[in-house]
């Protein structure tokens, strides 16, 4: 199902600050990923914005506030503008993320982890099934970072996850960074983790570092990626023919050569398994 999905290669989290040397170096970007609620009641400004980069760039929406894991159900209201947004740039995919960011009518403005029970798996294919009959473009979910494990837990993190994609027929966004941030943090066996997943449903990968505090790590995509995340890419890639591949930088910006030294270094690791030409 999700094998006829085209190849994008690799791009970048559109953020505003470096707009400008995203069209001076455009050839080195093969596509752009956007944050949906930045386009969702958009100025006539935004929305220019957001034709211009849709002229120059493959773009695929990328939603942090559907919360797909609420048990009350979606907001219709969002939900009917990310499909108009979703149709006017008829992207190959569009992704959100397996947690829940509202609860009892309050907007929670953080993304939070789900319990690995199966009532949470009924409640995200359910919300699903819902959203597909407004979206009939592909779905692809990504994994998050938690800072707490809720008790009650009847399966790990993998065997949840997989699941989700399974049950749901989704496809998975593999955000590599949030898996080395989870392993450590929590100190499981990323490798075991990874075997666990179905790999046939990654279809994108996410990447960037963050930073230390108090002996936690946290994903605040503000740091150049870590070495631990580079092998962990080549790990995915060297057994999943995954289609794109974004660097999601968003604190902290860099001079916008270290960006695409880093788009050249995930997209030589991409191309010495055939990845991409």
């Amino acid at each position: 199902m999700l094998s006829h999905l085209p190849t994008l290669g690799v791009g970048l989290g559109f953020r505003e600050p470096f707009k400008s040397d995203l069209f001076l170096n455009r050839q080195q970007v093969d596509f752009l990923e956007i944050v949906a609620e930045h386009y969702l009641d958009a100025s006539w400004q935004k929305q220019q914005e957001l034709e211009l980069l849709a002229a120059h760039f493959p773009i695929i929406p990328h939603a942090i506030n559907l919360s797909l894991g609420s048990a009350e159900g979606l907001d219709t209201d969002y939900l009917r503008k990310l499909a108009a947004l979703i149709k006017q740039l008829n992207p190959p995919w569009w992704s959100e993320h397996i947690c829940f960011t509202k609860a009892g009518g309050v907007d929670i403005g953080h993304l939070s982890p789900l319990p690995y029970t199966q009532e949470a798996v009924e409640v995200l294919c359910r919300n699903i099934a819902e959203v597909r009959r407004w979206i009939d473009v592909p779905l692809i979910l990504e994994n998050i970072t938690y800072m707490v494990k809720l008790p009650g837990a009847e399966m790990t993190e993998a065997q949840f996850l997989a699941e989700v994609v399974e049950r749901s027929d989704c496809g998975l966004l593999l955000d590599i960074t949030n898996l080395h941030t989870n392993a450590v943090n929590y100190a499981y066996d990323v490798h075991e983790f990874l075997q666990q997943l179905p790999s046939d449903r990654i279809v994108q990968l996410h990447f960037v570092g963050g930073h230390w505090h108090d002996g936690v790590l946290i994903d605040s995509h503000s740091q150049s990626t870590p070495v631990e995340v580079w092998q962990l890419m080549e790990e995915v890639v060297a057994r999943v023919p995954v289609k794109g591949i974004i660097l999601e930088r968003d604190e902290n910006l860099p001079p916008f050569a270290e960006l695409t030294k880093e788009l050249q270094k995930a997209r030589d690791i991409s191309r010495s398994y055939g990845r991409w030409g």
